[in-house]
């Protein structure tokens, strides 16, 4: 005789009753939590997209006046994927080799130093991070602006958020894979590139993805270390430049509707940005998985 047949009827309506109550509690917080996702994408498409044309994608805003209409974000565009792929490049790389020392190798002292300096570095507020380069890299080193500074400054961002949820992913890999590829004496370094690694690819994207999203807005350390061009600045190494967040900033101060309009299309931009880097980077690590 099965357990549930002694359970007395009146128990298990109960926690029917009880399941359906937290089933319909949950459902209605992911609704709770969509609506204003869901009216922030809206209005942002309402007020954005009539604005965005080929013409808005493929020109900068030089030589434009302020009640012209024409001009778009090529420039802002152009420097936004320079400035984070730069900053992922930096940022990515490091903060896995830190979060596989933490959970792979790290002991004692040194370990918890570590993870505490993360920590810090987690709560660190963006406008901080740009006085940091913008004193040590473009004053202190007289290196000017450039969109290199703002790569920098996004990288500060990036890396705790990196190495946390890198550190988390790893963690959660079984213990039985690592002892399996050791019995069949595979290295320590090698266990971890051929078998925890690609068990965490998933997670370790989605991490990479939520810090790249949280850079990719930022405005306040390309103000202290971009400063913003208007002109298209092929090189992030050579002089100011622009990027999507400066560009929808300055636009949305200006007291012209024309300009306000190229605001919202900019932001729509940001938008479609970082979800086409989403879907990118998901498929990369799906295609990496299955292989």
């Amino acid at each position: 005789m099965s357990i549930a047949a002694n359970v007395p009827q009146a128990v298990v309506r109960r926690r029917r009753v009880v399941n359906a109550i937290a089933c319909s509690a949950l459902g209605l917080a992911v609704v709770i939590a969509l609506i204003p996702l869901a009216a922030v994408l809206a209005y942002t498409i309402n007020k954005g997209a009539d604005r965005i044309s080929w013409q808005f994608l493929y020109h900068s805003m030089f030589g434009v006046g302020p009640l012209d209409p024409h001009g778009g974000a090529y420039h802002a565009i152009l420097g936004t994927l320079e400035q984070v792929g730069l900053a992922s490049l930096m940022a990515v790389p490091l903060g896995l080799l830190v979060a596989i020392y933490i959970v792979e190798y790290g002991q004692g002292r040194l370990r918890n130093a570590v993870r505490f300096l993360i920590d810090v570095m987690t709560g660190i507020p963006s406008i901080v991070a740009g006085l940091f380069i913008f004193s040590f890299w473009v004053i202190g080193l007289n290196q000017g602006f450039s969109g290199f500074a703002a790569a920098l400054s996004l990288a500060v961002l990036m890396l705790p958020v990196v190495v946390r949820s890198a550190e988390e992913m790893l963690k959660l890999v079984p213990n039985d894979l690592r002892e399996a590829s050791y019995a069949l004496g595979v290295p320590r370094w090698r266990t971890i590139t051929s078998v925890v690694l690609p068990t965490a690819a998933s997670g370790i994207t989605t991490g990479v993805m939520l810090a790249v999203a949280r850079v990719t807005g930022e405005t306040a350390p390309l103000l202290l270390t971009a400063f913003g061009f208007d002109a298209i600045r092929r090189s992030p190494f050579e002089g100011p430049q622009s990027g999507l967040p400066l560009y929808v900033f300055a636009q949305a101060g200006s007291a012209f509707d024309v300009a306000v309009q190229r605001a919202w299309a900019g932001a729509l931009t940001l938008i479609v940005l970082v979800l086409a880097l989403t879907v990118i980077a998901r498929l990369v690590a799906a295609r990496t998985k299955a292989t």
